[in-house]
């Protein structure tokens, strides 16, 4: 039987679950991913960025990302990409982050 496919929209309700403890918003909200890609095998690409370069909680946050997207059904492998290209700025809060699904 075949497994049964991964959503776009499984990873952001995963996603929607971590919390940046500063801001005391989801990482959603705030516009800290960027892309998000899943192949036939149900593997994650996901590119995420901080707030700052010096955000103290990155690791917290990530550590966030990685425990609610592995705990996703059928999830394959996640491959979280922290990036700075470009630069989180408060315009890319939720109303502006457009998710694009793309194959690996």
């Amino acid at each position: 039987m075949a497994q049964k496919k991964v959503t776009k929209k499984q990873v952001v309700g995963a996603l929607r679950k971590c919390f940046d403890p500063e801001i005391k918003a989801n990482i959603v909200e705030i516009g800290l991913v960027y892309d998000i890609a899943i192949d036939d095998n149900n593997n994650v690409d996901l590119k995420v960025t901080m707030t700052s370069p010096m955000c103290p909680f990155t690791y917290m946050i990530l550590a966030q990302i990685q425990e609610k997207v592995e705990a996703i059904k059928n999830i394959g492998k996640l491959r979280l990409n922290l990036v700075w290209d470009p630069m989180w700025n408060p315009g890319m809060m939720e109303k502006n982050l457009q998710f694009k699904v793309t194959k690996i």
